[in-house]
């Protein structure tokens, strides 16, 4: 049986190639791939976001060959990014819950 941890990169890689493989290349991902992948499964993410422009900046920051896609390794990126400051936010909610 999988480990939560192993359950949780497979659901990652899953993620990642359910829509990398709308525009025919199932290795990465486009602009409109990544647009689409985060109002789906980061809605609350880009709710967050003033910038209208979000995704495009995103976009550019991701893809560090500037290839105009983004692979699995740099999309990854975004991920750990993220749940780094999640983690951050974990841990200021834990300290004022601990206070209480």
């Amino acid at each position: 049986m999988p480990s939560e941890l192993e359950i949780a990169m497979e659901s990652l890689i899953l993620v990642f190639h359910r829509y990398a493989s709308r525009d025919g290349k199932e290795s990465t991902l486009s602009k409109r791939d990544l647009k689409d992948l985060m109002e789906n499964e980061l809605s609350n993410f880009l709710k967050c976001q003033k910038d209208p422009e979000a995704v495009d900046k995103i976009m550019k920051d991701l893809d560090v060959n500037s290839d105009g896609h983004v692979d699995f390794e740099e999309f990854v990126s975004l991920v750990v990014g993220l749940s780094i400051a999640c983690e951050q936010c974990y841990k200021v909610y834990m300290s004022k819950e601990c206070k209480k």
